[in-house]
């Protein structure tokens, strides 16, 4: 067999950063949906409404690079759990604007400790020079 016919999948990058991507989420995964039911987008939607304030779903989505539908899912549920409200803009009917409520500036913050102590627990397998590596490459890659 001919060097160039043999694949790895355990060696392709993009398996390998979402092999790494799962691993390093499914502790936190199961803090989030163990304490508020939530599921990924709905955090990560949570997650910009806290950081960034009032938002559109659609910026959600620029930011994100979620699917609007998933966002439109994520906001319904967060509504439902009383998380977040939406306000219709008075310019474009077609535009709501989205905001969390006390509960969920709670549950922010209290998922953002939890985010930073788990980072930093991530972090550990590292030394600081190959996290900046680390975090550099991944936003190149990002960007690709």
């Amino acid at each position: 067999m001919d060097k160039k016919d043999v694949f790895e999948l355990q060696d392709f990058l993009p398996y390998q950063l979402n092999q790494a991507a799962e691993a390093a989420s499914l502790s936190f995964q199961q803090i989030y949906k163990g304490r508020y039911g939530m599921l990924r987008t709905e955090w990560r939607v949570l997650f910009h409404l806290g950081l960034y304030g009032q938002m559109t779903a659609t910026e959600i989505g620029q930011r994100s690079r979620m699917h609007k539908t998933k966002i439109s899912r994520a906001v319904s549920a967060l509504e439902e759990k009383r998380f977040l409200t939406r306000a219709r803009d008075a310019g474009d009917r077609r535009v709501e604007t989205l905001a969390l409520t006390s509960v969920g500036q709670a549950a922010y913050r209290d998922l953002r400790q939890i985010a930073q102590t788990h980072e930093a627990q991530l972090l550990r397998a590292l030394t600081y020079e190959e996290a900046a590596v680390l975090r550099r490459a991944l936003k190149v890659l990002a960007a690709f």
